[in-house]
């Protein structure tokens, strides 16, 4: 077959193609799914802060706690050797609840170094000497740890929990100060 005849022969084939299509109905596109909307935050400012420890010292299972958000303390026991600094970010909505605490192990001697840093802002900064001694520390369970800026709301690690008071029941809510004390039952009469 030459190629005139060839080319005379695709011809009629190619333009029944392209009526064929052209009689077929396209197939109806989908509406692009809408991207989500943001919800805007409320008038609520939040702040940048930065946290920084260190220990000049040796001392081994340094903890540090620090408050990551409004809600939530992260605790972080890095490897601090002799002027190395810890540094960690969280956000919080008021400037005044920005807390830390560092912490060293006894029987271990170091100075100790923390700063809160608000929006590139110094707010709060503390230092001690903690000594050593030859004794576990049984009446000061604050011991070897520095708390710098808003307490935490939890204990630092390591630290022994607020104990409760003798004569109350851990296992009863705490009772309503507005409420009248409960009556005491008189003994029966002989």
């Amino acid at each position: 077959m030459s190629s005139a005849k060839y080319v005379w022969g695709a011809l009629p084939a190619l333009a029944g193609l392209l009526t064929g299509a052209l009689l077929i109905p396209a197939a109806a596109q989908a509406d692009p799914e809408a991207p989500p909307k943001v919800e805007p935050l409320p008038d609520q400012q939040l702040h940048n802060v930065t946290y920084r420890a260190r220990i000049d010292g040796v001392s081994r299972n340094a903890t540090i706690a620090y408050k990551i958000d409004d809600a939530n303390i992260n605790t972080a026991d890095p490897s601090m050797l002799p002027g190395r600094i810890f540094e960690a970010t969280g956000v919080v909505s008021d400037p005044e609840t920005a807390g830390m605490a560092v912490r060293i192990d006894w029987p271990y001697s170091a100075n100790l170094h923390c700063e809160i840093l608000v929006d590139d802002q110094l707010v709060a900064q503390a230092d001690t000497f903690v000594g050593p001694r030859l004794t576990r520390p049984k009446d000061d369970p604050s011991y070897g740890s520095l708390p710098c800026g808003a307490p935490l709301n939890t204990p630092v690690p390591g630290a022994i929990a607020g104990t409760v008071p003798p004569g109350t029941d851990p296992a009863l809510p705490p009772a309503d100060p507005a409420l009248p004390p409960p009556a005491e039952a008189e003994p029966p009469a002989t």
